[in-house]
């Protein structure tokens, strides 16, 4: 799959994605789609400007998150950090019976300069927290440029992909999967964190200016 972005406008499909069964998540004006997680309209910190979604550094825009949840689905989206930055995106973001409103993280970090740079499972790319992605395949670009981010949740099975490479795989539910999510902060959740059937889309705002477009997805 070519990286979003590079052969066509920004925040719009082409026909073969349309057939295909993508829709878009920002349609490059406004912020129609999404809410804050408590259903209110996207706060001023969030500015839809020149066909990118940001949070303003300071804007104190908070997390907000899509419309409509999704199960099975395949996620695209461009994003760019500002140095020493940190965000991330969240799927599968919903309320537990105990535990608080939570989704699975892909970190999104300033990996180099960044205060929360110290657990692999913190850095770029991983399941924020639970399992770190595969360095000797990561090439990610430096704050301030573009890169490509691709969930692909399938089934109990997760891929993260970042400028085109699969760095990160794991099955939801799995012995493997069980066993990291003890050793995380999300082990107390009921029911167990990340087991859920579906969930919002999450855009998270960290404190740091953070700017996202051709944000896309199609439903397995």
């Amino acid at each position: 799959m070519p990286l979003a972005g590079r052969a066509q406008p920004v925040n719009t499909l082409t026909s073969k994605e349309k057939k295909q069964g993508w829709t878009l998540l920002f349609n490059g004006i406004n912020t129609t789609g999404w809410t804050t997680p408590q259903g209110k309209p996207v706060p001023a910190g969030w500015v839809a400007e020149n066909g990118t979604l940001t949070a303003k550094k300071g804007g104190k825009g908070g997390d907000i998150i899509s419309t409509n949840q999704y199960g099975n689905f395949e996620l695209l989206l461009d994003f760019n950090i500002e140095p020493e930055g940190n965000s991330g995106v969240k799927y599968f973001y919903t309320t537990y019976e105990k535990g608080g409103s939570l989704g699975l993280e892909y970190q999104i970090l300033d990996d180099k300069l960044a205060e929360d740079n110290k657990k692999d499972n913190h850095l770029t790319g991983s399941f924020y927290d639970v399992i770190p992605p595969d360095e000797s395949r990561k090439k990610v670009n430096p704050p301030g440029q573009w890169n490509t981010l691709r969930i692909v949740a399938n089934g109990k099975q997760v891929q993260h992909y970042l400028n085109g490479v699969k760095i990160l795989e794991f099955m939801r539910g799995s012995p493997a999967y069980m066993e990291a999510v003890s050793h995380s902060k999300f082990n107390k959740a009921v029911p167990a964190f990340g087991t859920v059937e579906k969930g919002h889309i999450l855009l998270q705002e960290h404190g740091s200016e953070i700017s996202f477009k051709n944000l896309k997805i199609k439903v397995l």
